[in-house]
């Protein structure tokens, strides 16, 4: 029995996105999360997952939305971000279903000083549900993490009373990612930050689990954004399952916890093996497919250099056109390539080959 014995191909919403993790779970395997800031990049990700028969997330971050929409928008009150978010949605549940693969539509990190632009992808949500009795995304993520404990918490509670009705999965963070990315800055960050205790997991689904099932939690085990050399972060995938034994002795059952690891880029196998063996269902993959898009760009221009400094003329002749190498459509069309060929990689160290 394979995934779409499941749930169907698409985007997923409700208790299908659970099912899907469910499914993982069972199966030791996690899932790559693509953020994606184009149509290219979305169908490049799509391709990955087709070719090797996997379920795939594609999330947009906050930047990057507003680089769906357009640089040339204003976004001094997230306008832009919303409208490229949205658009994103609407372009990813256009194309997954010719693609056949299950897809969670998730959006990335939210601070409270991004709200509006959380607040606006779940209006478009409720306004798609009154519609289509299901959300536009699978998911969204709040990232409170900087905020007390407490206040995290209460704030994430408020909102997911809200999208729970309408089947929509929240993602949270407990404990801090560092690094960089998208503006968000915790390169100072406390290094005992980076470390989420398991008292602090259990009060968070506490409070989560009253309202409803469909929450995943990022529990920081000095996970940071970016690459970064041998040595220079410590990461201890282990505490995910000192996590899973605690909430389960509270709780009663194995592992219930649905898990998330953040900064996955530049990890070794073996710490991703282990964090999936923990519950991990989602891992987040950025920077590493950042720079393979860039790949396919940079070799093809390096490559054909002497045919892209003119649009007439090149090692062939004085006379000879150079559109078929300046064309977008050829350029960009290798970027799309490395990319999913990276995107298979990241499905294949999670073990997400061949599940449909």
């Amino acid at each position: 029995m394979g995934v779409l014995d499941i749930v169907p191909a698409g985007v997923l919403t409700g208790d299908n996105v659970r099912k899907l993790f469910d499914y993982a779970k069972e199966n030791k395997f996690a899932i790559p999360a693509i953020n994606c800031t184009s149509t290219s990049t979305v169908n490049a990700v799509l391709e990955a997952a087709r070719d090797i028969k996997s379920p795939i997330i594609i999330q947009v971050s906050q930047g990057g939305s507003a680089y769906f929409a357009g640089k040339g928008l204003a976004n001094d009150k997230q306008q832009a971000s919303i409208l490229g978010a949205i658009s994103a949605a609407h372009h990813t549940r256009l194309m997954a279903k010719a693609y056949g693969v299950p897809v969670v539509m998730h959006s990335d990190h939210c601070a409270e000083k991004l709200l509006p632009w959380f607040d606006g992808m779940l209006e478009a949500d409720e306004a798609y549900y009154k519609e289509h009795q299901e959300p536009l995304f699978s998911s969204h993520m709040l990232d409170l993490s900087e905020d007390p404990k407490e206040k995290n918490i209460e704030i994430c509670a408020k909102y997911f009373k809200r999208m729970a009705p309408i089947g929509l999965w929240l993602e949270m963070e407990i404990g801090i990612t560092g690094g960089e990315e998208d503006g968000v800055d915790n390169t100072g960050a406390d290094n005992a930050s980076l470390y989420t205790q398991p008292e602090d997991v259990y009060d968070v689904y506490k409070a989560l689990s009253a309202i409803g099932p469909n929450f995943s939690i990022a529990a920081a085990f000095g996970n940071v954004h970016g690459v970064y050399k041998p040595g220079n972060v410590k990461l201890l995938p282990d505490l995910l399952g000192k996590h899973q034994k605690f909430v389960g002795e509270q709780v009663g059952g194995a592992k219930p916890l649905y898990l998330v690891f953040h900064g996955g880029s530049g990890s070794t196998k073996e710490e991703i093996a282990t964090a999936v063996s923990n519950g991990v269902v989602k891992m987040n993959v950025d920077t590493d497919t950042q720079f393979a898009y860039l790949i396919g760009i940079r070799d093809f221009v390096e490559k054909k250099k002497g045919y892209l400094q003119t649009q007439v003329g090149n090692p062939e002749g004085a006379d000879k056109p150079n559109k078929k190498y300046y064309d977008p459509r050829v350029w960009v069309r290798e970027g799309e390539k490395t990319l999913s060929a990276r995107v298979k990689v990241a499905c294949e160290d999670l073990g997400n080959v061949d599940r449909l």
